[in-house]
């Protein structure tokens, strides 16, 4: 493995997640907002690491592989944080179908690309989407407290169904491209990246 830019930002994502439980669990009000900001950093450090290992062509294998590691490592943490502290249906079913998705995707993932398949469940853009309305919903939610008039938990919690709905959405435009695939049908594939 090489410890190019990039490689560094996304260790230093799994190294932010146990620091990011720490915090949440200090007493005090402060620690919903610098659980925040942990997020944030972490975040801002999904897109840098992409944005970096491109412009300065320092792909790698295990780069590609740890990245979506962390972030789903990150977005489930943060999820079951966020239940525990909130114990309803109201964040628990979202955050089931959040993390339930993720593992069912990189099951197909990891099976596709053994059967060398794997550009039929590229990452798509309500992907991508999906992501970043996980993301800005975590972090309002962690933030917890209204900046003035802006309602950060409400806003939240809407953005964290919006994405959830997406979550279900692209999880299922994933299985429709794997399907003939998944079915036997290998001759009848749909495009790549679908």
């Amino acid at each position: 493995m090489q410890w190019t830019i990039p490689n560094i930002l996304t260790f230093l994502r799994i190294i932010l997640i146990p620091v990011l439980v720490i915090v949440f669990y200090v007493p005090g009000q402060w620690s919903y907002q610098i659980s925040a900001l942990i997020f944030g950093l972490a975040a801002v450090t999904d897109w840098l690491d992409g944005y970096l290992a491109r412009r300065l062509q320092q792909t790698s294998p295990f780069g590609a592989f740890l990245d979506p590691v962390a972030d789903k490592l990150m977005v489930a943490v943060a999820l079951v944080l966020l239940v525990q502290d909130n114990p309803s249906p109201l964040f628990a079913v979202p955050a089931a179908i959040i993390i339930g998705r993720e593992i069912v995707i990189s099951a197909l993932r990891e099976w596709m690309s053994e059967i060398g398949a794997r550009t039929k469940v590229a990452v798509s853009v309500i992907g991508k989407v999906k992501t970043t309305l996980q993301m800005i919903a975590i972090l309002l939610l962690l933030y917890k407290i209204p900046v003035g008039p802006f309602p950060t938990h409400a806003a939240g919690v809407v953005l964290l169904y919006i994405a959830a709905i997406l979550t279900l959405w692209s999880m299922f435009v994933y299985l429709r491209a794997a399907w003939p695939v998944l079915s036997g049908e290998e001759g009848q594939s749909p495009q790549d990246g679908a």
